[in-house]
């Protein structure tokens, strides 16, 4: 065996001359990329700033959303009113969690005694995921508290929080529904093989296998989820937007949508990027 193809020493393995210089060339290879890539987005990222501060039109858009005066002034509402934004978020992702497994579950009963509650879980994803997510928020938000039901809650963030958990309780229990398919039925024969029940072959076998394939489409979903917690505010809680509408009305300024907008993208861009590590990390695990 040559010198140049694999050395071994007695305290283990070495890189060889030929494996080097393929890692310093892949370095290279790497480097000129990045280059490349950097310069030509900072080449564009001028190029649209050059357009946009040359336009006829700009010092309006740069008085009507842009004034420092008005981000500093309204940027202590908007961000006690984001505080809200993730409250509800927080309060909503774990509900929604539950409600779309359970509802994930029942549509993988098999029994037809349990035909009834398997045509109201096919009835309740097609309702909610038929219906835009700011008309159930109206819905709940107005028609709930009208029914005067004795224990109904009369705060307009928990029903916020209700509203957003039926809608997006719909979409989630069609991911875990996915999820759950995708199991391949081999893996339950196997649990019933070894005198497993159904309920236990759900719990032990199917659903943390199910659990693991749908993280990255579930961090999607919660995603969309940070950013329509928003629009809660249309039934009157002071979140971000509704301090920006309030902020914006009284200085007929734009400036603090700017400020709610920069909020949601400083939480919502690190859970995106999230996401994507998680798919491309399960990708490599499936082509391993």
């Amino acid at each position: 065996m040559r010198n140049d193809e694999r050395l071994q020493v007695p305290d283990g393995w070495t890189k060889s001359d030929r494996q080097i210089e393929r890692e310093r060339l892949r370095r290279r290879s790497s480097l000129r990329s990045g280059s490349i890539a950097t310069v030509s987005t900072v080449l564009v990222i001028v190029l649209l700033a050059w357009l946009f501060t040359t336009s006829p039109g700009w010092p309006r858009v740069r008085e009507t959303f842009f004034d420092s005066g008005q981000f500093l002034e309204a940027l202590p509402d908007v961000l006690s009113g984001f505080l809200l934004n993730i409250k509800i978020f927080l309060i909503a992702e774990p509900l929604i969690l539950v409600v779309g497994l359970l509802v994930a579950l029942i549509r993988n009963l098999q029994a037809p005694v349990f035909f009834p509650l398997r045509a109201l879980a096919v009835l309740y994803t097609d309702i909610f995921r038929g219906i835009p997510t700011i008309l159930i928020i109206y819905l709940v938000g107005f028609g709930l508290p009208a029914l005067d039901l004795q224990g109904t809650p009369t705060d307009l963030a928990t029903l916020g929080v209700i509203a957003l958990t039926l809608s997006y309780g719909a979409y989630v229990a069609e991911v875990f529904r996915a999820g759950i398919e995708s199991v391949h039925p081999s893996q339950r024969a196997a649990a019933r093989s070894l005198g497993l029940s159904h309920g236990q072959t759900m719990r032990y076998v199917v659903v943390p296998q199910a659990a693991r394939r749908v993280v990255p489409p579930l961090l999607n979903d919660f995603v969309s989820l940070q950013k329509d917690t928003a629009l809660v505010a249309t039934i009157g809680p002071l979140e971000a937007l509704r301090q920006a509408q309030i902020h914006a009305a009284s200085t007929f300024n734009y400036t603090p949508y700017l400020v709610a907008a920069l909020l949601f993208i400083l939480l919502t861009i690190p859970m995106a990027r999230f996401t994507d590590y998680l798919a491309a990390r399960s990708q490599r695990r499936r082509s391993q």
